[in-house]
């Protein structure tokens, strides 16, 4: 198998630039695996599709005004920052046991985010922000290349993200983010901030829909996964790619329920590659323990899937790791047959597109 595999023709009128309303009145491409149909539906169809008894999971992330504008306090050129993440080296770790009190408060004082920015900065450059309120310096880049910036005037760079910032929409959205995208580029179960972006798949949920599936006898958990920016990152090498690392965590509440469920022959729902890789990291000998921490799983053919019966997902972008996660659970000749359809059909692609679930 080639990275070439993974590639294919999208016509860029394709790509959604917005989401529908009612988020589930979006199409759902079914595919079965034991028989390779294919159906066209629509996503409120789904309530039809999951048996009462059965699980589905959701990712409660839930995506925060990660992109800021500045400019330079020197020449007052504009420079545009997506926050990633807070950044902690090793070597600053404030928990360490070789770290003073006074050091280790001097490091969470320390306002250091990995970000990306535009256009690129030089060493020790400043920047300002709304108000002149907010000041930043660029240190240095990680050793992934990546900026870090450190924030001054504020106690909490993400509360003040929520004040000044606006929603991270992905590079393939040619617009600016308007304040619509603040309520459309969030699930309606979002609960835990930490997200730069959505969990696309859950994006065709309403509360309405999940109250119905509720009344149905269809189970409803879930598990938190904080999408980072690395899940756009397209792979250059199939064998040594580097997966981005994302902060997890899976309940015991979510866990006895999966387990209960498995042990009476119930299906495992996944809304979202995201919800799955949570599940896949937390499987032992087919049993789900409850954790924490952060995953950096690559799933690629083969892999065995010991969690997921069921996968919910949108269109995913050519090379990247979300496609062969799904190539991985459908296999790659009924994931080409299906994409292939989705476009001759005029699906939706990308995060306000269509979806598919896949049997």
């Amino acid at each position: 198998m080639k990275l070439s595999d993974f590639n294919y023709e999208l016509p860029a009128e394709l790509i959604a630039q917005a989401p529908l309303v009612p988020r589930d009145t979006s199409r759902l491409l079914v595919v079965d695996r034991a028989t390779s149909g294919i159906q066209d539906k629509h996503f409120f169809n789904i309530l039809d599709l999951i048996p009462a008894g059965d699980v589905l999971v959701l990712n409660n992330t839930k995506v925060f005004s990660a992109r800021i504008l500045g400019k330079k306090k020197k020449t007052g050129g504009k420079v545009d920052l997506l926050l990633l993440e807070a950044y902690r080296a090793p070597s600053l770790n404030p928990d360490s046991e070789y770290v003073s009190a006074a050091e280790a408060e001097e490091i969470r004082n320390k306002k250091i985010w990995r970000c990306l920015a535009q256009p690129a900065l030089h060493e020790n450059q400043e920047i300002i922000f709304e108000g002149d309120t907010l000041e930043a310096v660029f240190l240095k880049r990680d050793t992934d290349g990546i900026p870090l910036i450190e924030f001054k005037n504020t106690d909490d760079v993400m509360a003040t993200a929520r004040k000044i910032g606006t929603m991270p929409l992905p590079p393939y959205i040619k617009r600016e983010a308007s304040g619509q995208d603040d309520a459309t580029y969030q699930t309606v179960y979002a609960q835990k901030e930490g997200a730069v972006a959505a969990p696309t798949a859950g994006l065709h949920f309403t509360e309405e829909l999940l109250k119905k599936l509720r009344d149905k006898g269809v189970q409803v958990c879930f598990v938190t996964l904080h999408v980072g920016y690395g899940t756009f990152k397209p792979v250059e090498d199939l064998e040594n790619h580097k997966m981005h690392s994302e902060v997890f965590e899976l309940s015991k509440e979510t866990a006895d329920c999966l387990n209960q469920a498995k042990s009476k022959g119930r299906k495992v729902w996944a809304v979202g590659t995201t919800t799955l890789r949570v599940l896949e990291t937390c499987v032992q000998e087919k049993k789900l323990v409850a954790g924490q921490g952060e995953t950096d799983l690559y799933i690629r053919d083969p892999f065995e899937f010991e969690a997921v019966d069921r996968l919910i997902t949108n269109f995913h972008l050519p090379k990247t790791t979300l496609l062969l996660l799904v190539s991985a659970f459908m296999g790659e000749s009924l994931r080409k047959k299906a994409y292939e359809h989705a476009v001759h059909e005029k699906y939706r692609f990308y995060s306000y597109g269509d979806a598919m679930v896949i049997l």
